[in-house]
């Protein structure tokens, strides 16, 4: 058997590296003469900068910058290609349409320095957490020259709609009495205009790509706050305050600067985050997992594949509004390989939404409770592709 193995991070347990690890070890286990495939996957979120290194070769850069809380630091990894994205990567599809080729390029993962993964439990907070160290990662890459810029923005612990960001890169915002507000979801409601003198100009100079792992908009009952405010600690009333801030900052986005992306697809990810890269920063959404696929070459490692297996954490809803399970099977389904999602938790009425030649199967072989799972989600991986191996190559 040809099998490609394209798996997202297992949240919490593995990274798309290791999982891809864990499955190979399984398929081997069941069928020793198999051609393995391995071409770990992100869609925007954490494991964003390792899928792209690993596949390209990008140099990986570190730079200490802002964490997501107020008065917190940290030092975070973004990579670095100074020739721009392989050849091989930037032609025939939609997404590679939109690459500039031979154009030193930076991928930089939000998550990185804004984080959820970076502010524990009950400090979480999106009144008061920003994405100012995103703004400062990607400056960091525009003073190394890069004039093409890949943000990831899955798993942020933020709310600002991407303000913060904007700080770091000159934007300021001020209330009524002309006083600069501090970073933070909470100042979004005093908002009354956007100072655009310092802006750093360099900005108009990059291609700016955003890989979103969400297709959600800014506002409204699927937007940044009402959707993953609670998520990243809000409480019902904190959540309709970003929900008006958010409308604030909508409204003077589209007076000062002349952008609507209120009901835009993907503004609403990372909180928002999408929104303020589009019109802080004049750039283009578009699929994390499709821009993946893409710069790792997936379509061509499928073409010609007996099977396609690729998997996640959690198999459940939120898996068709962009992440990295849909994009792959999705390939699997376009060149007619068929393809297995392989997940700790699979939501049932999530398995029926999948089209022909798409399955998915669990790893966990009976009732667990979840810190067993996942302290042993790499053996479960493994043995639970060696079962579905063994069973297909049982079938044929």
């Amino acid at each position: 058997m040809r099998i490609v193995i394209a798996p997202d991070k297992f949240k919490g347990s593995l990274t798309a590296v290791e999982a891809a690890r864990a499955m190979s070890r399984g398929a081997m286990l069941a069928d020793p003469g198999a051609r393995i495939i391995l071409c770990p996957m992100a869609d925007g979120g954490e494991g964003t900068v390792e899928a792209v290194a690993t596949a390209t070769g990008a140099e990986r850069r570190s730079s200490v910058v802002s964490g997501p809380l107020p008065g917190q630091e940290v030092t975070a990894q973004w990579g670095f290609l100074g020739d721009g994205m392989p050849e091989a990567t930037s032609g025939g599809s939609d997404i590679a349409a939109l690459l500039v080729p031979g154009r030193s390029t930076a991928v930089v993962e939000m998550a990185q320095a804004s984080g959820l993964w970076l502010v524990p439990d009950e400090l979480r907070d999106p009144m008061l957490t920003s994405t100012v160290g995103t703004g400062q990662l990607i400056k960091a890459a525009i003073d190394a020259g890069c004039r093409q810029i890949i943000v990831g923005i899955g798993g942020s612990a933020t709310v600002d709609g991407g303000t913060g960001m904007a700080r770091a890169l000159g934007y300021r915002f001020l209330d009524g009495g002309g006083n600069e507000l501090r970073p933070g979801g909470a100042a979004l409601e005093r908002i009354a205009s956007i100072d655009t003198t310092d802006r750093d100009p360099r900005l108009d100079e990059v291609n700016f790509l955003v890989a979103s792992d969400v297709d959600n908009p800014l506002l409204g009952t699927q937007g940044a706050a009402r959707v993953f405010g609670p998520q990243k600690g809000a409480t019902p009333e904190q959540v309709e305050s970003l929900e008006r801030g958010l409308g604030r900052l909508a409204g003077e986005l589209g007076r000062e600067l002349n952008v609507d992306v209120a009901a835009m697809p993907g503004s609403g990810a990372a909180g928002g985050l999408g929104a303020g890269l589009v019109a802080f920063c004049g750039a283009r959404i578009t699929s994390g997992a499709g821009l993946l696929a893409e710069l790792t070459g997936l379509a061509g490692k499928v073409e010609g594949a007996d099977l396609v297996l690729t998997g996640e954490g959690s198999f459940d809803s939120q898996t068709f509004r962009g992440k990295t399970p849909a994009g792959v099977t999705g390939i699997a389904s376009e060149h007619g390989v068929p393809a297995v999602v392989m997940a700790g938790r699979v939501q049932a009425e999530t398995g029926r939404s999948l089209g022909e030649g798409v399955a998915e199967y669990c790893i966990t072989p009976g009732p667990m409770e979840l810190p067993e799972a996942m302290e042993k989600a790499g053996e479960l991986l493994t043995a639970g592709t060696e079962r579905l191996i063994r069973l297909l190559l049982l079938m044929r």
